[in-house]
């Protein structure tokens, strides 16, 4: 059988669910790319891939999604990976340099400087190595691993997932499994069931991981990180989607199946 095409992050944030699939069956099915979120989202806009966990941000763009999985990288609050960081008050602030690798963060950023923090900054695209220049009255929108490292050095620390539901009330969804064509359901429920695997064992993937310093890692996973796709967190990113196309109008149709039926039937 042909081999369904995957894209994963490949971000501490997911290492529980590349643990999960990496020693379930599924891994036997699959073709399985690991890269930055922006470049997973292109690939599965482009169809190079099947499935991906991609920044939601991007659903909107697709002409099909299905999200197929219970799982998520979401946040009921403090996320601490997905930051603004700045040497001065955010509202010293005068431009902000917004991380390339994810087009969910940076999207959530402008939907909250807007109407969270209503403030006017000019958004500066980023490139690597752009954390050092965020100094003066310059921010920047830092995401993932990075984010983790850059908050030992940063005066002011501004957690997105926070201020979401500051805002909100309601949870906030970053990434998701989502494909772009429906896939078959036996696969689906092995796949899901693989994600749950890595999710159950925590302790071995932390230990994988070796000594990591920087941040804790058991924190990270069990309360930064919420990994479950509730119906909470499916009203979050229903918001979340609501706002961006109110901002940001696609001018195009598409069909989103994701917020009422996982497996899409």
């Amino acid at each position: 059988m042909k081999k369904i095409k995957v894209g994963a992050v490949s971000y501490l944030n997911t290492k529980p669910l590349l643990y999960g699939i990496k020693r379930s069956e599924i891994i036997e099915r699959i073709n399985l790319i690991e890269e930055y979120p922006s470049t997973i989202a292109t690939m599965l806009l482009e169809d190079k891939i099947d499935i991906g966990l991609v920044p939601v941000a991007i659903i909107p763009q697709l002409k099909q999604a299905y999200i197929v999985t219970d799982v998520c990288i979401g946040a009921v609050g403090e996320v601490a990976s997905v930051c603004l960081f700045s040497e001065v008050p955010i509202e010293q602030v005068e431009n902000v340099l917004l991380d390339y690798q994810s087009r969910t963060s940076v999207a959530l950023f402008k939907v909250l400087i807007k109407e969270y923090w209503k403030k006017e900054v000019v958004f500066k695209e980023a490139k690597s190595g752009y954390q050092k220049d965020i100094k003066g009255t310059t921010a920047g929108v830092v995401i993932g691993d990075r984010a983790l490292v850059h908050r030992t050095s940063s005066v002011y620390t501004y957690d997105l997932a926070t201020a979401w539901q500051q805002h909100t009330g309601l949870p906030f969804v970053f990434a998701a499994w989502v494909a772009n064509k429906k896939l078959p359901n036996e696969f689906i429920e092995d796949f899901n069931q693989a994600n749950q695997l890595g999710l159950n064992h925590l302790d071995e993937v932390i230990a994988e991981q070796g000594h990591y310093p920087i941040y804790d890692l058991g924190k990270y996973y069990r309360k930064n990180i919420s990994y479950q796709l509730t119906e909470e967190k499916r009203g979050g990113l229903a918001l979340f989607l609501e706002k961006l196309e109110a901002l940001f109008p696609v001018k195009k149709d598409y069909y989103l199946h994701t917020l009422t039926d996982v497996k899409a039937d």
